[in-house]
């Protein structure tokens, strides 16, 4: 085990260690840390005189949530209890409140209490946190990976300011990077990083400054067990992009299949298709496929998108979609991502029309609005007993008994006469259709 500082095993984790102390180290998030705002008030607020303001924390992991919660309390004093909501439950809040409130009441000291993914507190669990919220018992600072609208309950959100945080750029990745090398807490400049192992770092984060610190942390032992050494001071082991990409082998991919990022790279691929941008539609299909997506989920995806988006300016596609969706069912994965790039680049090139289905939206907007009448009589069921004499079925003309197929004829109620519902574009097969469509309609309404 290497006894130079910083790379010493069984200690901390790097990320850990690194965490800062107070909120001037926090590496950005800076629309949240400016002059007034309510977690720099409230790290300065050692008195307690402007109150118990507890805080909802939404973003993406490793962005510095559990980070800003412990600078508030450390900068301001304040007792600190951190609670994970995959491990702790009503019992442990109740237990914290009453804690809480023997401080407050004998010492004159506030607890803050960091909940770490209240997300996955149930609505019971959450309830038990508004007593002390709301009589200012604790300060609350909450962490979220979802939309809270969604996973935390109204009387909460009511009762806390809601702040979101932003992915880290490359620039405070780097910074903290750079930090981690060279503090004492960190690595101590006990290695050499060198620029491209840098970027490299960087680029394989995702924003994540955990993973980036977990990601340097992991290269530097690495670079202990090689023969490269830096030149000026042979001592140090340097740490390259091949040592990096050897404690790294692929980029963090943020994706949840239950929380927003799922929502937003199928949103982004539906409207990639839809576009036509074929290699973006690739690429939102290889990160849902990278992330574990269920691939019966994306082929029901790419069919929706062939009828709504394609439509009848290629039926073809369609059954494009269907073919591979099949394809998936019988071959699996990760064969079956091969049929699913084939429709998805065919869906994404070929014309586009969503005539058909907004033809069909405007036809049931009017049947709930109540604009419909009686089938025409010609119209109706003549099978069975009695229809005749109620005049069902009387004046039918059989479109197959015309030369052309087709005769003039009334088929919609009196109240829908004129209407039309389905508009075709002049899209690829839809033109064809457009003008076939314009002579039935011709000979069908006798104009």
């Amino acid at each position: 085990m290497d006894s130079r500082p910083g790379l010493r095993g069984g200690v901390t984790p790097l990320a850990v260690r690194m965490r800062p102390l107070s909120l001037d180290e926090v590496a950005g998030q800076k629309h949240l840390l400016g002059p007034g705002s309510p977690l720099v008030s409230l790290a300065a607020d050692k008195s307690g005189e402007q109150g118990a303001v507890s805080v909802i924390l939404w973003g993406p992991p490793g962005i510095g949530k559990t980070t800003l919660a412990q600078a508030v309390a450390h900068s301001s004093g304040r007792n600190f209890v951190e609670l994970s909501a995959v491990n702790a439950g009503v019992a442990d809040v109740r237990k914290v409140m009453e804690q809480a409130l023997s401080q407050r009441d004998l010492y004159g000291v506030t607890t803050v209490l960091f909940l770490d993914e209240i997300h996955r507190f149930s609505k019971a669990q959450q309830d038990a946190l508004l007593p002390g919220v709301e009589n200012g018992w604790i300060i609350l600072i909450a962490a979220t990976t979802e939309n809270p609208s969604f996973s935390v309950i109204s009387p909460l959100l009511s009762r806390s300011l809601l702040l979101t945080l932003e992915q880290l750029s490359d620039d405070d990745v780097g910074l903290l990077i750079d930090r981690a090398v060279t503090d004492a807490r960190g690595l101590a400049d006990a290695v050499i990083l060198t620029p491209e192992a840098r970027a490299a770092l960087i680029r394989l984060s995702s924003g994540d400054a955990r993973r980036a610190l977990t990601a340097l942390e992991a290269a530097a032992f690495s670079a202990t067990a090689s023969t490269d050494l830096d030149e000026d001071d042979p001592s140090k082991p340097i740490i390259t992009d091949e040592i990096v990409s050897l404690a790294v082998d692929r980029a963090l991919l943020r994706y949840d299949r239950q929380g927003d990022e799922h929502y937003d790279v199928i949103s982004a691929f539906i409207k990639s298709i839809r576009g036509s941008d074929a290699d973006a539609a690739l690429h939102y299909l290889a990160r849902m496929i990278e992330a574990g997506e269920d691939p019966r989920f994306i082929a029901r995806r790419v069919m929706i998108s062939a009828a709504e988006d394609v439509g009848m300016a290629d039926p073809q596609a369609l059954l494009v979609a269907v073919a591979a969706a099949d394809a998936v069912q019988y071959v699996g994965m990760p064969e079956g991502r091969i049929p699913l790039a084939e429709a998805v680049v065919y869906l994404a090139t070929a014309p586009k029309s969503n005539a058909a289905y907004m033809a069909l939206d405007a036809a049931i907007a009017d049947v709930r609005a109540g604009n419909f009448g009686r089938v025409p009589k010609q119209m109706r069921d003549a099978h069975y007993a009695g229809a005749k004499k109620l005049g069902h079925g009387k004046g039918y003309k059989y479109s197959h008994d015309s030369e052309l197929g087709v005769v003039e004829q009334q088929y919609l109620p009196d109240e829908l006469l004129g209407v039309n519902y389905y508009k075709p574009t002049e899209h690829g097969n839809e033109r064809d259709v457009s003008a076939r469509w314009d002579k039935l309609k011709r000979i069908i309404r006798g104009k």
